[in-house]
């Protein structure tokens, strides 16, 4: 009967957990005193594209490989 009821059990476990932790996290811990930054206030500056390596073309190559023969 006790592995029915356990398995059965767990959401609703988890569940006063949680709503345990977020009542202590509201009622316990103290206040944050720093405000907290908003994204508006950091500009956001986009780093320079990557540059990559011109790669070789394949169709190219392969003409090269055939003419060598």
């Amino acid at each position: 009967m006790y592995a029915l009821i356990v398995p059965a059990s767990t959401p609703f476990v988890l569940l006063i957990v949680v709503m345990a932790l977020s009542w202590w996290e509201d009622r316990i811990l103290p206040p944050s005193t720093e405000p907290a930054e908003s994204p508006a206030e950091t500009p956001l500056t986009p780093a320079a594209p990557a540059q990559l390596p011109e790669l070789a073309r394949v169709d190219t190559a392969l003409t090269r490989e055939v003419a060598e023969r």
